[in-house]
Parts: C-alpha cells; structure tokens; sequence
C-alpha cells in the first residue's frame, strides 16, 4: 500500500502555471511554460546587464573624455617642445655656419696674403737664381723644390700655383654640405658637429705648414746662396790680390768710404726677413760677378790644353847663341797649321812681324796684363780687333828665332814678362768660378 502511494505521488504530472487575464466580460488563459520562463529570464538578464553598461559609461564618459583630451594636450606640448629644441638648433646650427663662414674667409684672405707674398719672393727670387746660375753657384736641377705645394715643380720658374690650389680645395671644403644625422623623429635632419670651420681648420693649418715649409726652403737657399757667394768672392780676390789686381771697387767692402754722404738719423724698418736675405744675396752677387768678371778677363787658362810643353819660363841655354839667357815665356808643342786661340778676352795691340818672335800677336787684357802669342805661320787678326776666347787669333808655325813648330806664350804684367805656368796654376783652382 505504501509502494502503491509512492508510485502515485512520482508519477503525477507536475502543473502547468497558466496566467489568466481578464479585461471586462473577456477572459485569457495563457499558459507559461518553461522555456517560456527561461527566455523571459534571459531577456531581462541581458537588459539589466545593458542597462548596468549604460549607466557606468554615461557615469565614466567625461572621465575617459578628459583623461583623452589631457592624453593629447601632453602630446601637442611635446610635439611643439620637440618642434622649438629642432628651431633652436637650426639656429645654432645656422649661426655656426656663419661664424666659420667668416672664419674660413679671414683664413682664406691669410692664405692669400702669404700665396701673394710667395710669388712675389718668387719673381726676385727668380732672377737672383739666373744670376747665381750663370756665376756656377747652381743649376737648374739644384733648385729648390717645392715638395708636397708644388709636386710638378721641375725648375726654378715652376710655378708656385700650389697655394692658390690648396686655397681652391680650402673654399671647396667651405662649400660641401656637412654630413646630416637623422635624429628620432621624421622632422628633419640635423648636422653633424663637425662643420666646414672643423676642415677648414685641419686644412688651413695643412696648407699654411706647406707654405711656411716652401717660404723656408727658399729662404734656406738664400742664405746658402749668399755664404757660397761670399766664399766664391773671397776666393777669387785672393787670386787676383796674389797677382796684384785690382779688386773692383764695387766688390770691395769699404767700411769708411771717402765718399760725401749723410742725413737724419732714423730707424730701421721692420722689413721682411726674407727680403732682407734677398738683398744680402743681391750684394753677395754683384760683388761675385764683379770679381768673377775681372778674372774672366785675364789670362788665367791654358793656351794649349793637352800640348806638351817644350821650354819652360826661365833662365836656359839659347839654342842659337849656346849661353845662358831669359825665356820669357812658355812653349808648347804645336802641329803645323793648328788653330790658336787666346786666353782671355781683349784688344789686338800688336798683329805682325816682331823680330824673334816672327809673326806675333798682342793682347791686352787690361789691368796691366797682355799675352804674346809668337811664333805663328800666319795671323789672322790685326791690330784694333776686339778678341773672344773662341776667336782664332793665327796658325801655329816656326817663323822668328825658332828652330821648329811650336807656341811661344808670354804673360806680362805691366810690361814685365811673369811666368805663365803661376797664372795657370791659378786658372785651375779658378776653373769651378769662371767659364
């Protein structure tokens, strides 16, 4: 009975809820069933969950607008801070630009000063060079080189044109853009520090050195030039002292000159020292060519070069007479019909028939000093002729008291007949001062 019961109580239908509306005499029944119920319960957790998102963003809104708002405003700021740093840079950047504008001007206008001071050097230099050159100081092939300015420089009329090269890459550098770096934003690019002053400067010094080094290679030879000058003078005058010859007056060094001169006394001025150095190599020059050009003119080289001498200057035995007697002069072993040539430049005193000496020649060298050339077969010059050194004066022969071919060669000083042999012993040590 009690299996029964239960069986009755699980096995009853549960109730339907029905809703029952009446409006007046009508009368609904609506039955709700469960998943009715369930879709009401969803649609009004999803409204009330719409309506709790409604409510907390309408309550958020102005919160999330300000914060957004706030958000840009820091951004603007930032931006326009970064955008005032890159103008304030530029204007450094600029202002740099100017400044070593200017400094590389001032720095080129120096590199001209010293390029125009240069090639003025250079032009006097020049043509002390020629002088020193045609007195045997140097030669071409001794110049003096310009090194790293003036690579191609192969004599002394090369042209020092390297400055104003080294001035042209100088404002080349001035004019390259400087390298950019691009910073972290995409604005702009923002030069690096090193600026055109930075190799302006590396360059300037590069150059300036160049041109000091080229300024004291020049003034090096100069001096050189005016101590190998000097001795060169010095020796030659010893020469011509030894022989008694006037040195010229404007190559001797006189101290207390005679000569009327005066004046106010007043400082020196501060001239170049490298113009000084040239006018003390000019005054070593004219002193040189003075006295290099009083010895050219005097008999100081051999009438016969390579000939055998057959008599020397002195006391022998007269080959005619068989005594004792003065050779007055040198002779030399010559071919029948041999060119001669005189020894020194000058002036035919004496052209024809001289007693002894047959046919002979005189030439007076000045200074007291003439050569006799006797002997000759015939003369080719007269009386009157002005004679160089490469002239031919006669042709060896045995005319007068000789007893074969040969050159009789006399050296007088004075009208005094000296040994020859002392003048050529003198053109040997001269040989390296005169032509």
């Amino acid at each position: 009975m009690a299996h029964a019961q239960h069986n009755r109580v699980f096995g009853r239908r549960s109730q339907e809820h029905i809703l029952i509306l009446a409006s007046g005499d009508k009368v609904r029944h609506v039955t709700i069933k469960p998943w009715m119920a369930a879709l009401g319960f969803c649609f009004s957790g999803v409204f009330v969950i719409g309506y709790l998102l409604a409510t907390s963003y309408l309550v958020l809104r102005d919160d999330l607008i300000g914060a957004t708002m706030a958000r840009q405003a820091r951004m603007q700021h930032d931006y326009e801070d970064r955008i005032a740093a890159l103008r304030a840079q530029v204007d450094r950047v600029t202002s740099r630009q100017l400044l070593d504008q200017q400094l590389v001007e001032d720095k080129v206008d120096k590199l001209m000063q010293q390029q125009m001071a240069l090639t003025s050097r250079h032009g006097k230099f020049g043509s002390l060079l020629d002088r020193a050159e045609n007195s045997g100081l140097t030669r071409k092939d001794e110049m003096i080189p310009a090194q790293s300015l003036v690579p191609e420089a192969k004599d002394k009329r090369a042209s020092l044109s390297v400055g104003a090269r080294a001035i042209d890459r100088l404002l080349a550098g001035a004019d390259e853009p400087a390298d950019a770096t691009p910073d972290n934003s995409t604005l702009a690019y923002v030069p690096a520090p090193e600026t055109v002053g930075d190799r302006a400067d590396r360059l300037f010094s590069k150059v300036t050195l160049s041109l000091k080094g080229v300024e004291e290679e020049q003034r090096a030879r100069v001096e050189q030039l005016t101590v190998d000058a000097g001795d060169a003078a010095s020796n030659i005058e010893k020469v011509l002292t030894r022989f008694r010859i006037a040195v010229p007056e404007q190559a001797a060094v006189k101290p207390d000159d005679d000569r009327a001169v005066g004046g106010p006394y007043v400082e020196p001025e501060n001239g170049d020292n490298f113009n000084n150095s040239l006018a003390q190599l000019d005054t070593a020059l004219t002193r040189l060519e003075a006295v290099r050009s009083t010895a050219e003119s005097l008999p100081f080289r051999n009438p016969a070069i390579g000939k055998e001498i057959t008599s020397p200057f002195g006391n022998r035995r007269d080959p005619f007479l068989g005594r004792l007697a003065l050779h007055s002069g040198v002779d030399f072993r010559f071919a029948a019909g041999e060119k001669i040539r005189p020894t020194a430049p000058g002036k035919v005193v004496n052209a024809g028939w001289t007693g002894g000496y047959g046919n002979m020649v005189e030439i007076d060298h000045g200074n007291g000093i003439s050569t006799r050339y006797g002997h000759m077969s015939q003369i080719l010059v007269e009386a009157g002729d002005m004679v160089g050194r490469s002239d031919v004066i006669g042709l060896a022969g045995s005319t007068g008291r000789s007893t074969g071919t040969h050159l009789h060669y006399e050296v007088r000083q004075n009208g005094r007949a000296v040994d020859p042999v002392y003048f050529l012993n003198a053109g040997l040590k001269l040989a390296t001062y005169i032509k």
